[in-house]
């Protein structure tokens, strides 16, 4: 008889594997970002890199980019959303602030422009890999 954990209706199993997929796709995202944007520079190319990187970003996001929204919410309806490109540069190199000066990863950003450029591309990488994974899954 094989041993089975008990995660009840498979639900909490399910959000774990969603989970591990959103990290994973957001770690590739970030090594596309590496690759294209030439102000973002990966001290060495491991995976551990961008895992990490991911972890970090996912954290900024879920923290400090509410607030952010909330306290510029004007900026957004005057620039009809384009503000959120901003928020998402300034996510990003704050993440990559972060890894560097307090976990010691290699993820540099340097500038503004890079950081915009760079959370357009983890962006857009994101959204694509997300739409082809779920028509997969259907």
């Amino acid at each position: 008889m094989l041993y089975q954990l008990p995660l009840g209706d498979g639900v909490p199993a399910a959000n774990a594997m969603k989970l591990l997929l959103r990290w994973a796709i957001t770690s590739f995202s970030l090594f596309v970002a590496a690759w294209l944007v030439p102000g973002i520079r990966v001290q060495r190319e491991a995976f551990t890199v961008f895992a990490i990187m991911a972890i970090i970003l996912g954290l900024v996001n879920a923290i400090v980019r509410p607030i952010l929204k909330l306290l510029s919410c004007p900026l957004i309806l005057l620039t009809l959303g384009l503000f959120v490109l901003v928020i998402n540069g300034f996510s990003l190199w704050l993440a990559s602030a972060i890894a560097v000066n307090w976990f010691h990863v290699g993820f540099y950003v340097d500038g503004f422009l890079p950081a915009i450029l760079g959370s357009v591309v983890v962006s857009v990488v994101s959204v694509i890999l997300t739409a082809l994974l779920r028509e997969d899954s259907r």
